[in-house]
């Protein structure tokens, strides 16, 4: 019975790092999106921009 304190702690530590692995991966997909969406926008306006010749 001594091993499964040690047992609940390594899985309370695999858990506490698995978020801050979600949380530097959600925060780089939200920069991408932000990145991605201002991209977007700027092909869009050039795109309805009418042609001057």
């Amino acid at each position: 019975m001594g091993g499964k304190p040690d047992i609940i702690k390594a899985i309370v530590l695999i858990f506490a790092i698995g978020l801050v692995i979600t949380g530097f991966t959600s925060i780089h997909a939200s920069e991408d999106k932000d990145a991605r969406a201002a991209n977007l926008v700027g092909s869009v306006q050039v795109m309805n921009q009418p042609l001057n010749r």
